[in-house]
């Protein structure tokens, strides 16, 4: 997608409330929950990935150091009138290169059974039967370097 930028940011940048705003919106709010409901402390020691256009964030996503291995990418959004336009690959394949670049050796995510194909076509594979969080079905899939 043309003019996007990949980047991290912090949990002070001024971008965050939109990261915020974009997770409530995609992953929390469809499900009846709500992000102002939950800890965030923690997010100061992960790596948060943005897709920006135009000083907006388009898409985001979670990285959580797990290991000196292993990280997992969580909350995974992309903005919903930019579904299916490929921003989701760009920013995973960009949380990758990330993950490598950072030491880390595997990604492991849990993917909300309505999101393993996507996953599966970025080559990740399941590794867990299916257990429920947030209320909703999901599997641990996981990628190595």
């Amino acid at each position: 997608m043309k003019d996007v930028v990949f980047k991290e940011i912090s949990t002070t940048d001024d971008l965050y409330p939109q990261v915020f705003n974009l997770r409530e919106e995609m992953l929390r709010k469809p499900i009846g929950l709500s992000l102002h409901d939950e800890d965030l402390s923690n997010e100061v020691n992960d790596h948060i990935l943005v897709a920006e256009k135009n000083n907006e964030i388009i898409a985001c996503l979670i990285l959580t150091p797990k290991n000196e291995d292993s990280i997992q990418l969580r909350q995974m959004s992309v903005s919903a009138l930019l579904q299916k336009q490929n921003v989701g690959r760009e920013l995973v394949n960009y949380a990758e290169q990330f993950s490598w670049e950072h030491g880390y050796k595997k990604v492991i995510l849990h993917a909300r059974m309505v999101a393993k194909g996507f996953y599966e076509k970025l080559n990740y594979k399941q590794t867990s039967d299916v257990f429920t969080e947030v209320g909703i079905p999901h599997v641990v899939m996981e990628k190595t370097k």
